[in-house]
């Protein structure tokens, strides 16, 4: 199984830090295993990097370009894709802060959610904490300077 967490980047950081992504990938990681006062500051430096997830605006898209896939159900909020033919299954939960997106099988019901993200913003990292596993779903472009 495959667990992504799914975070919205400020633009300026996400621009800033093209490349280096696995500085983000060692924030959430610590983040998630400190304790106590740790916990504290490791949580007001992921508040300030990310931004606040448009859940309504989300949750229309979802509805909108995967709601006639065969296999999609929606349920008080979460969303599955169960591709029983390519043996693929993906749900997917959407909160204010991140997304969360759980994926068993093969690769192609989690890629029609992240198809779907990636065209609403252009600032999102997905995140595998226990695969170490990180990258944004639509790559940045690098400013070229002549």
């Amino acid at each position: 199984m495959r667990k992504y967490q799914l975070y919205l980047i400020e633009d300026e950081f996400a621009t800033h830090y093209f490349g280096r992504e696995r500085l983000f990938f060692q924030l959430f990681q610590e983040h998630q295993h400190a304790r106590g006062e740790l916990q504290f500051i490791t949580k007001k430096q992921v508040a300030y990097i990310t931004k606040k997830i448009e859940v309504l605006k989300i949750h229309q898209l979802i509805q909108r370009q995967l709601g006639k896939i065969k296999g999609f159900k929606a349920d008080h909020g979460a969303y599955t894709i169960d591709l029983s033919g390519k043996i693929s299954r993906a749900k997917l939960e959407v909160y204010q802060d991140l997304i969360s997106l759980e994926a068993h099988g093969s690769y192609e019901a989690e890629t029609a959610f992240f198809e779907v993200l990636r065209k609403c913003e252009s600032s999102f990292l997905a995140i595998d904490l226990e695969h170490e596993r990180f990258g944004w779903l639509k790559p940045i472009k690098e400013r070229k300077y002549v």
